[in-house]
């Protein structure tokens, strides 16, 4: 007799698919191993450029109709960013200080209103991305990022002396922090995607995917970076830049001559060079945080953080409307200086106005980047030295222009102290490694002479002075050590959600477990319940019948057998529990038992006691 065929497999509705792919792509990206980074890499590269995207979009056409339509300014551009050819409208350079002065306005009321914590303690938003990195487990609030990105593009297209890659880095690092928390990652991870966003966003939007990925992980120390991070930043970088690329083209951003450094007796002048730029770093600092700190601070205390801002904007007007070639980026200034068009004192007029300028607009609490001002800075130190040398020695120093590139990359090294992203991405950026050794050997030369100064108020000196590296400081034993080499599985008391107090309470007498993991009426798990957050109502008869389960727990929190133990217990440290259910990773909601944290206890003691015998 034939056996009756087997039932018909149930197919899923067309709307459960959508969820049960993305649990499967969730799976897959959390799980274990170098394809994560590359997967989320991608991910957050996709991400960030969109988001460099559109912020290019918004600064050129708001820049557009601000200062060439309505002020009737015509400032030089570098080549690569012409994307609109607008018609400068009747000359009213008095409407600058009208724009910076009510940017200033609108900034500061907005950043009192939704997000006063952004301002505290960060120069610029690559400030803040590295606070978040060290000292907030790579969590950044979304609203922060969109609201500075915002107020970034109208401070940045009204006039204001900043860089784009302040709010871009803070806006990658945001939907790096998005997707870490999206995605139940530990803080640990969350910490790499958080820059790998911000590596995606630099990459796209100065046409630099290796600098870009390389100054994310730099930056975050003085002497030291984030090696664990430069595979998904560098993934993330060069799929940011590629679309980018793909809507605005490849062109590098400045149209410079291919210098080549082929004559040894130029050297002397290019340490020269690294002395001076030094100087300047140092005049630009003490300048940026006086009026940071002695004249914006003392407003922001008594008068709170919007006056300030309009203080700044209208300084920062009132100087663009006499100088315009202070606002903005000024990268249509570096070009001209690259390709020798500018003499010395104009170049030391540039110098002074910058620094002032800056210190009026970033100093004030206005949204936007030191990147650019700094590169700025560096290249009219450098573009001065050139100009010298060439008038005490044409022979030599045959090619002023290429002073200006070595000392843009020379003056970021020398205050950020990341002495390799910049030198890469000032290559990419001119598209010409001509230039290279001097620019390796001033950047090695400002490290040390800028030693004391510090850009990034949130930068620390290495990885043991960093709280997300505080487990690193000792030797991590638990690496290697899987749960499942400890963990043997067994029955665990799981809840529903609709268990009532009461029932939940004679639950607890009857059985030792601390911890319970919580189901739907789906079987799904949605949460776990620690005994520590019941205690205090659990005897409270008059809610017996009226609080559930559901009310209590909080959200799920799991362990794999195939997880490390170091991993587990900075999950422990994380949540503060005393068990966690280990579940297998192909069936989330399949709980095998409970893991303890005497188990991580016992095998670091163990490990520890094999470790020694070896020894």
């Amino acid at each position: 007799m034939d056996s009756p065929p087997p039932p018909a497999r149930r197919q899923p509705s067309l709307f459960r698919r959508p969820r049960l792919y993305w649990r499967r792509l969730r799976r897959r990206l959390t799980g274990l191993g170098l394809m994560r980074w590359l997967g989320l890499g991608v991910v957050a590269g996709l991400g960030s450029g969109i988001l460099a995207c559109l912020f290019y979009l918004g600064l050129e056409y708001l820049t557009a109709l601000l200062q060439v339509r309505l002020a009737g300014l015509s400032l030089p551009h570098p080549a690569g960013e012409s994307l609109l050819h607008v018609l400068p409208g009747p000359y009213r350079p008095w409407l600058i200080p009208v724009f910076t002065t009510a940017v200033g306005l609108g900034t500061g009321l907005l950043v009192t209103r939704f997000i006063p914590e952004a301002m505290d303690g960060a120069t610029d938003g690559t400030d803040a991305m590295i606070r978040a990195f060290h000292q907030k487990a790579g969590v950044i609030r979304p609203l922060v990022p969109l609201l500075k990105g915002a107020t970034a593009v109208a401070t940045i297209a009204s006039g204001g002396s900043a860089g784009q890659e302040g709010p871009i880095s803070q806006l990658g690092a945001g939907l790096g922090s998005f997707l870490g928390r999206l995605l139940h990652l530990t803080a640990r991870q969350r910490r790499i995607l958080l820059l790998a966003g911000a590596a995606g966003g630099l990459g796209a939007i100065f046409r630099a995917p290796l600098g870009g990925a390389i100054t994310a992980v730099e930056v975050l120390y003085a002497e030291d970076f984030e090696a664990e991070a430069l595979l998904p930043a560098v993934v993330s970088a060069v799929v940011a830049h590629t679309l980018f690329s793909f809507f605005f083209g490849h062109d590098a951003i400045l149209d410079t001559p291919s210098y080549v450094f082929d004559n040894p007796l130029e050297l002397p002048f290019y340490l020269v060079l690294a002395l001076v730029v030094s100087l300047g770093a140092r005049v630009f600092i003490r300048t940026f945080f006086f009026f940071k700190f002695r004249v914006f601070g003392r407003l922001r205390q008594r008068f709170g953080l919007t006056l300030p801002m309009v203080v700044g904007g209208l300084g920062m007007g009132l100087l663009g409307m006499r100088y315009p070639q202070f606002l903005s980026g000024g990268y249509g200034w570096l070009e001209l200086s690259i390709n020798g068009q500018l003499g010395l004192g104009f170049l030391a007029g540039l110098f002074c106005g910058k620094v002032l300028a800056t210190s009026l607009t970033v100093g004030s609490g206005m949204s936007g980047g030191m990147f650019a001002p700094a590169l700025f800075l560096g290249g009219s130190a450098g573009g001065m030295v050139g100009q010298v040398g060439h008038l005490l020695a044409p022979g030599i120093v045959s090619q002023p222009g290429g002073y200006t590139l070595v000392g843009m990359a020379t003056f970021f090294a020398g205050v950020a102290h990341a002495p390799i992203g910049p030198l890469i991405m000032v290559s990419e950026i001119t598209q010409g490694y001509g230039l290279l050794a001097p620019l390796m050997l001033c950047s090695a030369v400002a490290l040390v002479l800028c030693d004391d100064l510090h850009l990034y108020e949130n930068q620390v000196r290495n990885k043991f002075a960093s709280p997300a590296h505080a487990a690193d400081a000792t030797n991590n034993i638990l690496e290697a050590v899987p749960v499942s080499s400890v963990f043997t599985p067994g029955r665990a008391t799981i809840l529903e959600e609709r268990v009532t107090l009461k029932a939940l309470a004679h639950i607890i007498s009857a059985t030792s477990a601390l911890v319970f993991p919580v189901k739907n009426e789906a079987g799904k798990l949605t949460g776990i319940l620690a005994l520590q957050d019941v205690r205090g109502v659990v005897f409270e008869s008059s809610l017996h019948e009226l609080v559930l389960v559901k009310e209590l727990m909080r959200p799920a929190v799991v362990v794999h057998p195939d997880m490390s133990l170091y991993d587990a217990l900075m999950l422990f440290i994380e949540t503060d529990l005393s068990q966690l259910p280990v579940v297998d990773a192909q069936r989330p909601d399949t709980v095998q038992g409970m893991l303890g944290r005497q188990h991580v206890f016992t095998a670091y003691s163990a490990t520890l006691r094999h470790l020694k015998q070896e020894a």
